[in-house]
Order: C-alpha cells, then sequence, then structure tokens
C-alpha cells in the first residue's frame, strides 16, 4: 500500500524552497551555508537524500560510518554534489514536493522542521530575504524542547530566547531577541551573521567575522 503523501504544509514549504534555490545563480550554489562545511549545493543534497536513497543504501552507509548519522550524511552529501549537477539536485526537491518521508518519531511535523531549518541555513547565509509562513514556523516552533538543544549541543544556558515578531519565547535568562525564524537557528545550534540578534549575550550567537 503505497504511503501517504505529505501534507500541503510540508509541499508548500518544499515548494517555496525550491523556488529560492531556482533563482540562485551559480556563485551562490558554491557559496556556504550556515551548516559548518557546507555550500548550498552540500545542504540541497542533504535534504533530497532521503528521496533519493532507498533503505539498503540508507543502511550500509551507517553501516560503513560506523552507526553515526552525522558522519554518514556528510559523506553523502559530499560525494552526491560530485555526482549529481546543481540542476539534478533541484529537480529532485521539485520532484519530491509530495514525498511522504517523515525522520524516524518524527512525523510530519519533523519533515517539515528539517526542511524549513535547512532552507534557512541557505537562506539565512545568502541574506536572501526570505520570511517563513506563520502556521508553518509556529508547527516548527510549538515541538521546540530540551531534547532539541541536547541533539544540536545549542549553548543557550542561562538565556532567554525572545522574539520581536510574535509572542514567543524560549528558555531562561539573559534575553536575547531576534525574529523568530532566527531564534529557532539559535535553538538549532547556528551561529548567524551580524545584525540579526540583539541583547546582552547575543554574541555567543553571532559568527565570527569574516567565516
Amino acid at each position: 500500500m503505497a504511503r501517504a503523501a505529505a501534507p500541503e504544509w510540508v509541499i508548500d514549504e518544499r515548494r517555496d524552497l525550491a523556488e529560492v534555490l531556482d533563482a540562485l545563480g551559480p556563485e551562490q550554489w558554491d557559496a556556504p551555508t550556515l551548516c559548518a562545511g557546507w555550500r548550498v549545493r552540500e545542504v540541497v543534497a542533504h535534504i533530497t537524500m532521503a528521496f533519493r536513497y532507498p533503505l539498503p543504501r540508507f543502511v550500509w552507509g551507517m553501516v560503513k560510518a560506523g552507526g553515526r548519522f552525522d558522519v554518514m550524511a556528510d559523506r553523502s552529501a559530499r560525494a552526491d554534489t560530485e555526482a549529481l549537477s546543481d540542476e539534478e539536485l533541484l529537480a529532485c526537491l521539485t520532484a519530491n514536493l509530495a514525498h511522504p518521508w517523515k525522520p524516524p518519531g518524527g512525523g510530519f511535523e519533523g519533515a517539515l522542521s528539517h526542511d524549513m531549518i535547512h532552507g534557512l541555513d541557505i537562506t539565512t547565509a545568502l541574506g536572501v530575504d526570505r520570511t517563513v509562513p506563520a502556521d508553518r514556523l509556529s508547527r516548527v516552533l510549538d515541538g521546540m524542547s530540551p531534547r532539541n538543544v541536547g541533539y544540536f549541543h545549542a549553548d543557550i544556558a542561562d538565556v532567554r530566547l525572545e522574539a520581536t515578531d510574535r509572542d514567543w519565547t524560549f528558555g531562561a535568562g539573559t534575553p536575547v531577541r531576534g525574529r523568530a525564524q532566527h531564534l529557532l537557528l539559535v535553538i538549532c545550534g547556528r551561529t548567524l551573521p551580524e545584525g540579526l540578534l540583539t541583547g546582552d549575550a547575543a554574541d555567543r550567537f553571532l559568527a565570527p567575522v569574516g567565516s
């Protein structure tokens, strides 16, 4: 029996990302993102990995990586950008907008979170002015918990994240303020470009100048 297609809010997020990617030039596909060591093309390869990898290939990759998903994902993203062109990666995303992939235990909210966060890794690093629709962002923010902080090794101890564009906070301590979609990236362990965060502890979450 075929698995149910992704809901509209996942499809719409993927479609929006595909439109952003379609407008990028070759030099932007080669630009760094908020994912350390990954350019735009590696991030897109990672997003589309679930669409392209049958289960045996995924399992074999995990075995070769000693069961370490981060190692497997990094190896796969780098290898796939050697094997596939930017156009092929974008075509794969566009052809799989309704793909029913869900992260283990994460449901479609987990799929949305995965696509949204990696999309923001791209647009925030490139300075692309994209605002995530409020309803989709709410689904992801509502799912954030200390477990996410631990998974991403985010250092937000003694910090209270305060959104400036909605009524939303996370944590307790010294305020750090910014748009909700940028604070989401802080929870996910990213460091951001200058000018996106304010507050006495904001410098902890800013990328070093020139990085």
